[in-house]
């Protein structure tokens, strides 16, 4: 019988793209934060990508279908751990995001996006109707929508968004009707007002600044103001690594996380940044060429959903950083500064790698 995993089947080139970019962050946390009281933040970022690749390539040689199996435990699990953060969660800034585990601080809520994805991948796998009905769509709702939730309450709206994407992705690939889809359309928009009164009131402020850009510059609108000026600032080749002087100078909130394509965009310019998307593009590719690949729905499906939370964070994260978007907590997937969302990202790839690599195999 054919071994099932040899060095030959890992997807060196998906790990190679998500490596270079991961790399570029990194190169760019230090530009921006050498000569700051964050500097060093660098070399933990090193340190978070050389974890997450051995992850990776230890997620890659497991067999996806036994991991698939295990969806229901590790469903509970997320939901225990996203529950039981909002009682004794480790609080910072008001938040209670992260689980402390010795030194380190974990976001429970970028595992749990992975954990939705294989919720998704198992549902849909053995599922051979032609098409998605309500009792689907309210199923899926209910089972994302519960650590969403959870995770909005901490408070965390930008990461609780990245877990719609998925599902999304899900019954538009299942094969949903057309009258779905302008139904949910409008019952989100009639939603919108509950939505609103939900809503903290740095988070309505949010909102409004992005309806209002030009109102309160030193205020709500700061961020986006000056993200803006940094981009436009690098014209076509840049100001050189280092000289970026609204990330620099301390203009860019957040330049090593969520705002870094706004300080690497000021530093390489339009040419830089269009090699990064690139980058992106080439590996959503990839990814999408595996589930094309893939030797049963399971697979095609965690690729698929894998690929759109993935997307949905590179366009919403560079959005708003010109204004398209309201400003949100999305990172920048690969080169912002975060070991939760390096994990996160390099463990879906290893469960990608798993799947290409046992493409052939019935």
């Amino acid at each position: 019988m054919r071994k099932l995993f040899r060095l030959n089947d890992v997807d060196w080139f998906l790990l190679a793209l998500a490596l270079l970019i991961a790399a570029i962050g990194v190169v760019e946390i230090y530009s921006t934060t050498i000569h700051s009281p964050l500097a060093g933040q660098y070399k933990k970022q090193i340190y978070w990508i050389i974890l997450s690749c051995i992850l990776a390539l230890a997620a890659s040689r497991l067999n996806y279908r036994l991991v698939l199996e295990q969806t229901p435990w590790l469903y509970i699990a997320s939901v225990v751990a996203l529950a039981g953060l909002l009682i004794a969660g480790h609080s910072i800034a008001g938040t209670r995001r992260w689980l402390q585990l010795g030194g380190m601080s974990f976001q429970v809520s970028e595992i749990a996006k992975l954990i939705i994805i294989l919720v998704v991948a198992a549902y849909f796998a053995d599922r051979r109707t032609k098409a998605v009905t309500w009792g689907d769509l309210v199923k899926l709702g209910i089972l994302a929508g519960l650590p969403a939730a959870l995770v909005a309450l901490e408070p965390d709206l930008g990461t609780a968004l990245t877990f719609l994407p998925i599902v999304i992705a899900g019954v538009l690939f299942a094969g949903i009707r057309w009258q779905h889809i302008v139904v949910l359309c409008l019952a989100g928009i009639l939603a919108l007002p509950v939505g609103w009164h939900f809503l903290r009131p740095y988070q309505r402020e949010r909102l409004v600044t992005f309806l209002h850009p030009s109102q309160n510059t030193q205020g709500s609108s700061y961020q986006v103001t000056q993200t803006k000026i940094a981009i436009g600032s690098g014209g076509f080749w840049g100001k050189g690594m280092g000289n970026g002087t609204q990330s620099r100078l301390g203009f860019i909130p957040v330049s090593h996380a969520d705002s870094i394509f706004a300080a690497f965009a000021e530093e390489q310019g339009f040419l830089g940044t269009l090699f990064v998307l690139l980058l992106y593009f080439a590996l959503l590719l990839r990814l999408l060429d595996g589930a094309q690949m893939a030797a049963d729905r399971a697979g095609a499906f965690l690729l698929v959903g894998l690929a759109s939370v993935l997307f949905f964070q590179i366009v919403i994260n560079t959005g708003m950083l010109i204004g398209v978007f309201p400003i949100t907590g999305i990172p920048l997937p690969l080169m912002s500064q975060g070991g939760s969302s390096l994990l996160f990202t390099f463990l879906g790839l290893g469960l990608a790698m798993s799947v290409r690599a046992r493409r052939y195999v019935n």
